[in-house]
């Protein structure tokens, strides 16, 4: 009887065997590893230099990793970021120095390293005793150490096109060494371009529904109805408080800005359907009716607040609704960010000013002692003036210059408002003439 634990009866997944040996073998990644790019030529030629592999799960960048030690007879470390410590990487820098040739010591998830842990790699990358290569799903530019940063290049990987998962799919089914090619298996089209979709550019994830549906023991052709139960449970890529959460929610506001209800729609469902919470995005959308829309249309601040309580009192997939309903009317309404660049610039006068005395006109006089010391003394009420409107009065601090911070734009309700502002300083000019 053989060893259960043997070598030989050693599992491996089939996105692991089908990793590509050589650079021939690599599909995807063409704008980095096509003949005659730079990179591709780096390699081949054995010049290494230490690097940074950013870009979504599944998209090669441990496989390119060991390609690259490959080329250059280069011994491999890997470290994992989410496993390892400071003790860990001391131990994989003995182990290069040790090592007489070049050595390639690949960390995976990189940006899960503090600070600390981050440089401890520095003097080991300037002094060449390992050629450094991190992996990362976020910006390297938010996670990383500007001193690693510094000494490292770094490449964006992209996702995989839906023409290069079928390749690799493809591949799996018919390769009898490294894949499934002995089992003779093929997939209806459109249970294929489900699996495709499915999987949402990453390799890792076809291959392994590939795999999955292999196990099935189905006898020639998979169906759409197998499939489907594969991948049923399956989510798109959307990586809570990553790059790719930041990325949707910013298309979404761009969108609105831009008064594109259909692109604001597909975003928002986008976020819901990868698993945002619903109450995050209303946030987001009460803080676009204000920053984007303003007073060109007050109504829009209205429809989102209640939005929000709807979802509240709904919760999903009844409240989503009111959410999308929110974000039409935010793209469809008439624009303005007058208040939030007024509001920006108001903020900035009141840090740089300092702390200006309110004038004395201005206070409140509730006791005899502040009425004995002029406060509210000569303050005109407003109310008690023609039209409610006490002309030439002064509300800045004495020794700050009158700043016109909201400047209403030609479009929607400031249309009005910047008539009736324009009449009230005139009649504040009237008063300062006479």
């Amino acid at each position: 009887m053989q060893d259960l634990f043997s070598e030989e009866q050693a599992y491996q997944p089939l996105a692991d065997r089908m990793r590509p040996q050589t650079l021939q073998q690599m599909v995807g990644q063409s704008h980095l590893l096509s003949p005659g790019k730079p990179l591709r030529q780096a390699i081949e030629a054995g010049k290494l230099h230490s690097m940074l592999f950013w870009g979504p799960p599944g998209t090669g960048k441990t496989t390119l990793a060991r390609l690259i030690a490959k080329y250059s007879d280069a011994q491999f470390l890997s470290l994992s970021a989410v496993l390892s410590g400071v003790k860990d990487i001391r131990a994989a820098i003995e182990q290069a120095k040790q090592f007489s040739g070049v050595t390639v010591l690949f960390v995976d998830e990189v940006h899960r390293f503090n600070k600390s842990q981050q440089d401890a790699f520095l003097p080991h990358i300037e002094d060449g005793t390992i050629v450094f290569v991190g992996a990362t799903t976020e910006n390297p530019s938010f996670e990383l150490n500007n001193a690693l940063l510094s000494r490292t290049r770094t490449y964006l990987l992209k996702s995989f096109t839906e023409q290069e998962l079928e390749e690799l799919v493809k591949l799996a089914l018919q390769d009898e060494q490294r894949g499934l090619g002995s089992l003779k298996l093929k997939i209806v089209d459109d249970g294929l371009a489900m699996l495709i979709k499915a999987a949402d550019g990453d390799a890792r994830r076809v291959l392994t529904f590939v795999e999955i549906l292999a196990d099935l023991e189905i006898e020639g052709l998979i169906s759409v109805q197998q499939v489907t139960e594969v991948v049923s449970q399956g989510h798109r890529r959307f990586d809570n408080k990553g790059d790719i959460f930041y990325e949707q929610i910013s298309a979404l506001h761009k969108s609105v800005r831009g008064s594109d209800p259909d692109a604001a729609l597909y975003w928002l469902c986008r976020m819901l359907d990868g698993g945002c919470d619903p109450l995050y995005i209303a946030r987001r959308v009460v803080r676009m009716a204000s920053e984007d829309i303003g007073n060109a249309d007050p109504r829009a601040l209205e429809i989102c607040m209640n939005a929000w309580l709807t979802f509240e009192r709904l919760g999903s997939p009844e409240g989503d609704l009111a959410i999308g309903q929110a974000v039409v009317y935010l793209a469809c309404a008439a624009k303005s960010n007058a208040v939030y660049l007024a509001f920006k610039q108001a903020m900035s006068d009141a840090r740089e000013t300092g702390s200006l005395d309110v004038p004395v006109h201005l206070r409140n006089a509730p006791t005899r002692f502040m009425k004995d010391l002029g406060y509210g003394q000569d303050y005109r009420y407003a109310h008690e003036e023609s039209d409610a409107f006490a002309a030439g009065e002064k509300y800045f601090p004495d020794d700050m210059t009158v700043t016109r911070y909201y400047q209403p734009v030609d479009r929607g309700l400031e249309i009005r408002i910047a008539e009736k502002l324009k009449h009230l300083r005139n009649l504040n000019k009237e008063a300062d003439d006479k």
